[in-house]
């Protein structure tokens, strides 16, 4: 059985709409959004499992709050997962909880 996965990272002026794609394997279909904030992407999550996503991995750009924000929107409808930094080199050291909130 493939299993039905999404990748979401976030980063400023990123459209959610223009940067996604898709990879599709033998053993899984992975999904990957960018999003510019927490908000959209609450709703990509949203979307997502709508379409059937089971698993959904957070990019380190998500913070603590970021990846309760977006389990909390998927209400036990997929598993949710994260990267993990706890200040991202690519956000000058910054979690995305400081940014993106």
């Amino acid at each position: 059985m493939k299993v039905n996965a999404a990748f979401i990272f976030v980063a400023p002026e990123v459209d959610s709409k223009l940067h996604r794609t898709v990879v599709d394997t033998p053993v899984v279909r992975l999904t990957v959004v960018g999003v510019k904030d927490y908000e959209e992407a609450k709703a990509v999550a949203i979307e997502l499992v709508e379409q059937g996503v089971k698993a959904l991995e957070l990019c380190a750009g998500f913070g603590n709050e970021g990846l309760a924000m977006i389990s909390k929107a998927v209400a036990g409808k997929a598993a949710v997962g994260a990267v993990r930094f706890d200040f991202h080199p690519g956000f000058d050291f910054k979690s995305g909880d400081e940014i993106f909130k």
